[in-house]
């Protein structure tokens, strides 16, 4: 296998990968900080800046002649997109059957990779992590989040998953003892179900940004309203002298005084028969509103430049209660914001950087951001952590994440805390001495996914009924299997197997016919018991005399 990357990420594939007996090599850069710690996991480290083609067939990549590469796969885990890309154009030109897993930070770039390269796996790091963040926020241990068939799957209690539903998975209400698949055909029924959203059951009441309004209010702060009293208390005081003193009735008086006061300007003959301490009252009052007029300019033009429209605009209305606050609007806290957005939950984002991801996430879903930083007092309180029912801390800073769960315990010793931990040995160590919650990493995530990937490893996910499970998989049907040439009919059976989905080149087809028949390279998504997926396998897995 051969690995290419230099983060927290590509330690953790490298050692899953390892683990299983695997080998490995590592092209990482010498500067990471990771370096010799890979090279101590016993994979075979290449330390170079730049991968060029030359490298790669270094490391084994490389067809010529009609023989397959060594390497059997090649996993790009670079958080540049650009050169992840590059590099698996260069592998693929040199390795046509090369087996390619790529992480991706920009998700619409992989939905095209097929396109490009054909056969290859596209990891996101983000959409692999966000569900396991959210969880933890809305306590959901009853939900199991899943990917199967090409779509992002939610399995659970049916009054909890929207509908329309995809299969019923079981029925644990009829008897103490859970039914499973209940039936393969018809219309089933069953509080156990698979489908993909669930329903908003934990909204409380929206949180409402801040908006046009309250961006004015920000803007003309208690500087300009002084400014702007001293200056109607001069228009005020020059109508009453204008009209008493020059004999002028009181509207031009005042348009006169208005005039003086904003600078705009007087008649020539506005004052000429006037007594001459009038024209100096005149010219003095003049000369107080050029200089009014230029430090209310230059407030307000300071309430822009410090407050920013995109913090005032989006920023929180009211007081907020049992809502979600996260902290770090970046790739994984944006995809965060979306899965609480489709939920249907009230969510706060704090985020330092106005060019987050998130941020413009949050703006798109109409959701509150507070900008500034997460691990500061009044962010969190202009957040509402004081009142929120939990709290995600997914900055890209260890420290940052400590301190903020260490304010907002301190402000809501009640709310529910995750953070996002890098280091694995600090963040045990935080929550047995200081237990401000629950950390997650989103490389320990992640990682599993990207080396089952590589080595081709059947993934399934597991799902509670009552005290039995289900098993949901995606199957290959192998060439000179007994599976080939059957219908997806006989493969189904009550109770022990049920037929998803089938997919058939790059299609996935989620209303199969029972009368289609399966070929050799099908690939199916089942629910199923242990030994119906056992009888499966030995259907689809190739037979040898």
């Amino acid at each position: 296998m051969v690995v290419c990357g230099s983060d927290r990420t590509m330690l953790r594939v490298v050692t899953e990968l390892v683990d299983s007996g695997e080998r490995v090599t590592a092209i990482v850069n010498p500067a990471s900080r990771h370096y010799e710690r890979i090279g101590e996991l016993g994979a075979q480290v290449m330390g170079v800046r730049v991968v060029s083609e030359a490298l790669l067939r270094r490391a084994g990549i490389d067809s010529a002649d009609g023989q397959p590469s060594t390497a059997r796969a090649l996993v790009l885990l670079d958080n540049d997109d650009v050169r992840n890309v590059h590099t698996a154009l260069t592998a693929r030109d040199m390795d046509p059957n090369l087996r390619i897993v790529v992480q991706m930070v920009n998700p619409r770039l992989g939905e095209q990779l097929h396109r490009l390269l054909g056969d290859c796996v596209v990891i996101s790091g983000p959409s692999l992590a966000a569900p396991a963040f959210v969880s933890d926020a809305l306590e959901d241990d009853e939900l199991t989040w899943l990917d199967i068939g090409g779509r992002r799957l939610v399995a659970g209690q049916a009054e909890l998953i929207r509908g329309p539903h995809l299969a019923v998975l079981a029925d644990t209400t009829s008897s103490a003892t859970p039914e499973l698949l209940p039936v393969v055909s018809s219309d089933p029924t069953g509080d156990i179900v698979l489908g993909t959203g669930v329903r908003s059951v934990w909204r409380t009441k929206d949180v409402r940004r801040a908006g046009w309004l309250m961006a004015m209010r920000d803007i003309f702060d208690r500087r300009v309203r002084r400014i702007a009293a001293v200056m109607a208390l001069l228009v005020i005081g020059g109508t009453v002298l204008t009209h008493y003193m020059a004999n002028i009735d009181w509207l031009r008086a005042l348009y006169l005084a208005a005039g003086a006061v904003t600078s705009a300007g007087i008649e020539d003959d506005a004052f000429s028969d006037a007594a001459p301490w009038t024209k100096v009252a005149a010219v003095v009052v003049q000369l107080t509103g050029i200089v009014l007029v230029a430090l209310l300019t230059a407030v307000i033009v300071d309430s822009l430049i410090g407050a920013r429209l995109s913090r005032v605009i989006g920023g929180v209305r009211g007081r907020p209660r049992n809502h979600v606050v996260v902290c770090g609007l970046g790739t994984v806290g944006a995809r965060v914001l979306e899965i609480l957005a489709e939920r249907g939950v009230a969510v706060v984002g704090v985020e330092h950087d106005e060019d987050a991801p998130g941020v413009q996430t949050a703006h798109r879903l109409r959701i509150p951001v507070v900008i500034g930083d997460s691990s500061n007092e009044e962010t969190l309180r202009l957040a509402g952590v004081q009142r929120c029912q939990s709290v995600l801390a997914l900055t890209d800073g260890d420290i940052t994440n400590l301190e903020s769960a260490m304010v907002v315990r301190d402000l809501n010793p009640e709310a529910r805390i995750t953070m996002r931990m890098f280091d694995h040995d600090l963040a045990q160590r935080v929550e047995r001495r200081l237990g401000l919650g629950h950390s997650r990493s989103v490389s320990m995530l992640v990682a599993p996914a990207i080396a089952a990937a590589v080595a081709n490893r059947r993934s399934q996910v597991t799902v509670p009924a009552g005290r039995r499970v289900l098993l949901l998989t995606e199957v290959t049907v192998e060439p000179g299997s007994v599976a080939g040439g059957l219908r997806l009919g006989e493969l189904g059976e009550a109770g022990g197997l049920l037929i998803l989905a089938r997919r058939n080149g790059t299609t996935w087809d989620w209303s199969p016919a029972s009368g289609k028949v399966l070929q050799p390279g099908d690939r199916i998504a089942v629910a199923g018991t242990r030994s119906g997926l056992a009888r499966l396998l030995l259907a689809t897995r190739a037979h040898h005399s």
